[in-house]
């Protein structure tokens, strides 16, 4: 979509799927997240590692400390390309098995994306950046920005005109759809 439309600017705002979440995710948690992950792998071809998640014992599957790093690596570098980055800390969780509850693995995925686009930061840097109350009150905004949208699906796709937001997408489409739902929002501007 980005190089369909290289003037359209993205910003990402992260909306804390399963934010603050305190349960141990039991096998019925896992195989209904196994079961939606098989859905999104078909539609979308990325790749997902069923048996990282089977494996793993007393798993808390909160998302905030993940969204903290997205919001982490946008103060660390405001000019970088944040999908970039953001998709490193997806494949982290989802391809490569990794625990994103863990500072310290997020402080090693972001530091290694944004250096890989650019960026030199450091993993102390990035860890340090993560732990600090205003990142954690900025991921807290975020949260509440998504909600003040409607946003119920994770990703949702907004366009912004003159200062308006129009849906495009809620959960994931292919990219022939967006695109399509896409033109239909910029005709009618």
């Amino acid at each position: 979509m980005r190089a369909r439309h290289p003037k359209m600017s993205l910003d990402i705002v992260v909306g804390g799927l399963r934010a603050g979440a305190t349960d141990i995710l039991d096998e019925a948690g896992k195989r209904f997240r196994l079961e939606h992950w098989a859905r999104v792998e078909q539609a979308s071809g990325l790749p997902f590692d069923r048996e990282g998640l089977l494996a793993r014992k007393n798993f808390v599957y909160n998302t905030e400390p993940v969204c903290r790093a997205v919001v982490a690596a946008r103060v660390l570098a405001p000019k970088a390309d944040l999908l970039r980055v953001f998709r490193a800390f997806q494949h982290a969780f989802y391809a490569d098995a990794r625990d994103t509850t863990d500072g310290a693995v997020l402080a090693a995925v972001g530091a290694e994306a944004s250096s890989a686009i650019g960026h030199l930061v450091m993993r102390d840097e990035f860890l340090a950046v993560w732990r600090q109350q205003s990142t954690i009150e900025a991921t807290e905004i975020e949260f509440a920005r998504a909600r003040s949208m409607g946003v119920t699906n994770f990703p949702t796709l907004f366009l912004e005109q003159n200062g308006r937001f129009h849906r495009v997408s809620s959960g994931y489409a292919p990219v022939a759809q967006l695109e399509q739902d896409l033109n239909v929002l910029l005709a009618a501007a």
